[in-house]
């Protein structure tokens, strides 16, 4: 563990510890971190309702077709289901809530952003027996069936709209300006798809300051993943800095600080006047 479950409420820091585990575990369920998330964010959750979301899953599951074969069919049939019966989808306004970005919410609402809604898709068609999988186009994440010679692509957020090749080569030049390459269409990485999803929700708190506990729940979720980007340590400082926690802030820039001491010692002293300045805010 890392030591931050201090900063939590003990509810929250249960989930937390139970988020770590899994995520540090053999073969993580993902599944279950994506619910565990949603606990962290709303403890009211509880493990009633993490159950409730999987057999939620696994009802829907049992409503696609007995037999499918092939990637088109397999498409077709959950785009029927979850886009057409049961209204699963999104639009603009959906990127304005958190609740799109937590995935017991999204099967509640039926309303997400791209990534949460593919989670469902994925999830619902894996356990029918789908060839599914996540793919994190630049900018919308999207679902694939089937291998790259009989690809099919869906678009969970347009309400499983079948992708055409041109399709995906807008997607991608909308968001990045750059052209469709092969390897973007390869299976997203779980734990990758549960550090984007998070990605997603610290870029929702940092339009709203006012929303520095959330932001500060989803550094450190993200930190707890095996694998993440070092300089989540660093926001999580300045977070703690900008919530009055002055002396912790202070703890964790100098601990940064000292990560940078071998690689880049101009900044590292930077960041311990930053440290310094912290705890001086205290006087």
């Amino acid at each position: 563990m890392t030591g931050y479950e201090d900063d939590m409420d003990p509810e929250v820091t249960d989930w937390r510890r139970e988020f770590a585990e899994e995520a540090r575990s053999e073969r993580p369920d993902v599944v279950r971190l994506r619910l565990l998330l949603g606990a962290v964010a709303d403890p009211a959750l509880g493990q009633r309702g993490i159950d409730a979301a999987q057999i939620e899953l696994d009802r829907l599951a049992g409503q696609l077709p007995y037999g499918l074969v092939g990637s088109r069919s397999w498409a077709a049939a959950t785009a029927e289901l979850l886009g057409s019966t049961c209204g699963f989808g999104g639009s603009p306004a959906d990127y304005q809530r958190l609740e799109s970005s937590l995935l017991p919410e999204v099967l509640r609402r039926r309303r997400g952003l791209p990534i949460l809604l593919s989670v469902v898709w994925i999830e619902v068609a894996r356990r029918a027996g789908a060839p599914v999988y996540g793919v994190a186009l630049p900018g919308h994440f999207v679902v694939g069936f089937g291998p790259p010679e009989d690809r099919v692509l869906a678009d969970p957020f347009d309400g499983g709209r079948l992708l055409t090749g041109g399709d995906a080569e807008l997607l991608v030049a909308g968001a990045t300006g750059a052209g469709l390459e092969e390897s973007m269409l390869s299976p997203a990485a779980p734990l990758e798809t549960v550090l984007r999803i998070l990605n997603n929700i610290r870029a929702w708190a940092a339009a709203r300051p006012e929303r520095g506990d959330v932001a500060l729940w989803a550094v450190d979720l993200s930190l707890l993943l095996p694998s993440h980007p070092a300089a989540l340590r660093l926001e999580r400082a300045e977070l703690l800095v900008q919530q009055g926690e002055f002396i912790a802030g202070a703890v964790e820039l100098e601990a940064y600080a000292s990560v940078l001491d071998p690689v880049d010692p101009d900044a590292a002293a930077r960041v311990r006047r930053r440290a310094f300045a912290a705890r001086a805010r205290l006087n």
